[in-house]
């Protein structure tokens, strides 16, 4: 294999971290603000970060600015572990999380969007803290390396190995020819979801601050809250859920769909399959888990102790679809407990962690184009037992499917399935019972958060085992890069001689 270009992998380090510092410092500013007593650590924080930006980028000026698709890879994974390796010095410096495992178990799940926490008082702790959580969640929505392509030109580097690896699906859309300027493309409307659902969320009745936090935790799928209850603080404020649903469902669409819409291209992002699919699999859920809700369930008991506010009918669809679209869409948030809600619930919501949202949203799991593309072919196999010569291609949008994107697609989901059943082995070595252990195992690598058994949606992590901390973190990694970008640097023809 060719030398790796050293100097241009430390260099991006480095721009990553001076994004990081700046971000910790915008966080210093919301402490100074709300006057939290955290001001001067999150400052120092930040300014620590942006100085080892700093020196990063002048050690490594002088570099070749090509980049191979090899160094790509390397660049996007290990991109992501620096910034959650800086990202724990807020939490350690403040003192909010003490040990460093905890906090790197906190700040990947905040990248990779997952929403597992630790923290078992998050009222507690001081806004600027706050805001920082829900800021790592909403950098790694969109994407850290996305983030940077935006303004790679300004470094004269070319991003699109950066963008093939970091958005590695079956359809990596491209708005414009030049990857920088869709970057750009999808971080603004990133951005114009976020203010839009903040005003919205304000005016329903969230405090400015919770609002803000909620909508960058919603756009990002992520499922970080400022309250314990999650979004069942909100119960006897139905409009504030709808609104929370409503930009869920946004943001498990693939966002260039939300782009040919703004440009007046509306049927052209209605008559997508995989939208028409999302939207099915949705409404099917959802009527599904409110009628078992509104006929089989004591609701009171799994309400998180607020009042129903139209009724059981209304609570019913409200909570089925809120939760529905959490889990799907991989956010996390909680109106109620679902573990509560007959067996049959904790198993339906164990199973949909595993659909996803649409590729090109901000949302993890297997996706639903994936689903969408095994399925039709799978019933392909039918006709071709009985047609043996006969050309029958997969079609997806009236378009003939290629091989190779099915082959990669099985192989997707075989390796995904496979490091599911590992992960659930490796947790259950630290004793943990096997309902818990495959919950986790689902809800790491699928990004989702809440799991099922003792790591249910009202439960956090904070009991789960220092190693085990690190195999969830390692989990919501592979998951959020999907699979094939890290786990490429662990076979040895990565690495081979060439």
């Amino acid at each position: 294999m060719s030398r790796f270009n050293v100097k241009l992998i430390f260099h991006f380090f480095g721009l990553l971290l001076l994004f990081n510092g700046g971000f910790i410092l915008l966080s210093a500013l919301v402490s100074a603000i709300y006057s939290d007593g955290a001001t001067l650590s999150l400052f120092v924080s930040g300014i620590s970060v942006l100085f080892l930006g700093v020196l990063l980028m002048l050690l490594t000026k002088k570099h070749s600015k090509v980049m191979n698709k090899r160094e790509g890879y390397f660049v996007v994974t290990f991109g992501w572990v620096v910034m959650a390796l800086s990202g724990v010095v807020p939490y350690l410096a403040t003192g909010s999380i003490p040990t460093f495992t905890s906090a790197f178990f906190e700040t990947m799940s905040g990248y990779t969007t997952t929403g597992s926490t630790i923290l078992e008082d998050i009222e507690s702790l001081p806004e600027g803290i706050l805001f920082w959580r829900s800021l790592t969640h909403w950098i790694g929505g969109m994407g850290i390396i996305v983030l940077a392509i935006a303004i790679l030109p300004l470094l004269g580097i070319g991003g699109m190995q950066l963008f093939a690896a970091e958005a590695p699906g079956p359809n990596a859309d491209k708005l414009h020819p030049r990857i920088t300027d869709t970057a750009k493309r999808l971080w603004l409307i990133y951005f114009g979801y976020t203010v839009a659902e903040t005003i919205l969320l304000k005016v329903a009745g969230m405090s400015f601050f919770d609002a803000i936090n909620h909508s960058m935790s919603t756009m990002a799928t992520g499922g970080f809250s400022t309250k314990n209850a999650s979004l069942a603080y909100w119960n006897d404020k139905p409009a504030i859920q709808y609104i929370v649903i409503v930009f869920m469902f946004l943001a498990g669409t693939n966002f260039v769909l939300s782009y040919y819409a703004f440009k007046g291209k509306v049927q052209k992002a209605l008559g997508d399959e995989e939208l028409q699919w999302y939207f099915k699999f949705i409404f099917t859920f959802t009527a599904i888990v409110a009628l078992i809700v509104y006929f089989k369930t004591d609701f009171s008991i799994s309400s998180i102790d607020h009042p129903m506010v139209f009724g059981l009918g209304e609570a019913s669809l409200r909570h089925a679809l809120f939760q529905v679209l959490s889990v799907i869409t991989t956010t996390g948030f909680v109106s109620a407990d679902y573990t509560l809600w007959t067996p049959f619930l904790v198993v339906f919501f164990f199973g949909i962690m595993f659909l996803g949202g649409s590729a090109g949203s901000t949302s993890g799991g297997i996706k639903v184009m994936r689903h969408l593309i095994l399925i039709k072919n799978g019933f392909l196999e039918f006709k071709r037992a009985l047609h043996p010569n006969a050309v029958l291609p997969v079609r997806y949008n009236s378009k003939a499917i290629s091989g190779q994107i099915i082959y990669n697609i099985l192989g997707f989901f075989i390796l995904y399935m496979l490091l599911f059943i590992i992960g659930a082995l490796v947790f259950s070595m630290f004793q943990i019972d096997f309902v818990s252990s495959v919950g986790i195992s689902a809800a790491s690598l699928g990004n989702v958060g809440p799991s099922i058994g003792n790591f249910g949606p009202v439960h956090n992590y904070a009991s789960l085992p220092p190693l085990a901390q690190w195999w969830a973190s390692f989990l919501m990694l592979v998951g959020r890069l999907e699979l094939f970008t890290v786990l490429i640097l662990l076979t040895p023809f990565f690495w081979r001689n060439r």
